[in-house]
């Protein structure tokens, strides 16, 4: 794992664990960004090619993912360099051995991310009790059975679509990353009006301008295909999805997926952000220079951590997403509007509302500690 973390500033990060033990294969890394406004939420991201640098990048998202929704937490985040895929019993060893690692660390509160679920949440609550996401059998609010982060982004989008210049009725929807979060943001779009043309995972891609059936493509993700196995369409490579013309674009998958070298090529009106990080700096100028509306990822995809911490603080299903629809459409009205008064970026103005929440708290610390 590279080790190379990004230089701190006056937010964080807090405190940085490197976690190794050979004996199970574990290699893995700890990164709690920002506490002054409470223990941190983040979750695990399993994959082979993690690095330290997208932990941090991901944790410092997360702190400003978590002020911004106003929520009591700070932002943490962790990684393991495995495969996903791995026998679940190898799987199960290594994030018990995970939590045992992190047992003495009440900074950080475990959650869900790529490669894990609540059944791995529940591996680790039972070595270390202090975890996020559970299954609803185990006293949680299972994240991806409701599509707590897609439900948020849909309202996140029928706010941002007041400030385009086209009706989410009838609007073309491209999902790049047709998985926890893709599906269900396809899903709860499509039952707003909006008509799925495109779609992507790590095996290829789905192209069909009459539209795709999106109940039926996700039966087929949930049945272990991929999305270019759908019985109409047109199957295309996995990074043509980037082509697809459309209103709206969704990037849901890896960090930097849009970047200065590819985001010539998307032909879209509004981009929501349903994975953390997934646009360059440069990329967003670029797009916000062509008209494009880009709702930033710690705004728009901010319902899964929202539902985690109504999970965290003994709440409700209803109770959660009753607060996901209410934080995020307030919090994209407010990041738009001051956008586009004060003429600014979308993420420079939600930056701006994050970073005044935290540095305030950070003030009654003693000594400033973030």
């Amino acid at each position: 794992m590279d080790l190379s973390l990004p230089r701190a500033d006056d937010l964080g990060p807090f405190r940085v664990l490197y976690l190794q033990n050979r004996a199970v294969g574990l290699e893995g890394m700890v990164v709690v960004d920002n506490v002054a406004i409470g223990p941190s939420i983040g979750g695990i991201r399993l994959a082979p090619d993690v690095t330290a640098e997208e932990c941090a990048r991901l944790a410092r998202a997360m702190t400003l993912k978590n002020a911004a929704a106003g929520l009591p937490h700070g932002g943490g985040k962790a990684v393991i360099a495995a495969d996903p895929g791995m026998p679940a019993r190898e799987k199960e060893r290594l994030l018990r051995c995970f939590a045992s690692s992190i047992r003495d660390d009440l900074s950080y509160i475990p959650g869900p991310d790529m490669g894990t679920d609540e059944t791995c949440m529940a591996w680790i609550r039972d070595e270390i009790g202090r975890v996020v996401g559970l299954p609803d059998d185990s006293g949680g609010i299972p994240l991806d059975e409701i599509g707590a982060t897609g439900f948020g982004l849909t309202h996140s989008v029928l706010v941002a679509v007041e400030y385009c210049d086209f009706e989410l009725a009838g609007a073309r929807l491209v999902i790049q990353g047709f998985g926890a979060v893709g599906k269900h943001a396809a899903r709860f779009l499509c039952q707003e009006g909006a008509v799925l043309v495109g779609a992507s995972d790590s095996r290829g891609a789905i192209s069909d301008p009459d539209g795709l059936d999106v109940e039926k493509l996700i039966r087929t993700k949930d049945g272990g295909g991929s999305v270019a196995d759908h019985p109409t369409g047109e199957a295309l490579d996995r990074d043509a999805v980037l082509d697809i013309e459309c209103e709206i674009w969704v990037p849901a998958a890896r960090p930097d997926v849009i970047r200065e070298d590819n985001v010539h090529r998307l032909k879209t009106r509004l981009i929501a952000q349903g994975a953390n990080i997934p646009c360059t700096e440069a990329a967003e100028r670029t797009l916000a220079e062509a008209g494009v509306v880009v709702l930033p990822d710690f705004i728009a995809n901010a319902g899964g951590v929202i539902c985690a911490a109504v999970e965290y603080a003994g709440g409700t299903r209803t109770q959660a997403l009753e607060t996901i629809e209410e934080k995020l459409r307030e919090n994209t009205g407010r990041v738009l509007s001051t956008s586009r008064d004060r003429g600014i970026l979308p993420r420079e103005a939600a930056e701006a509302l994050a970073t005044e929440r935290v540095r305030a708290a950070m003030s009654r610390r003693r000594w400033g500690l973030f």
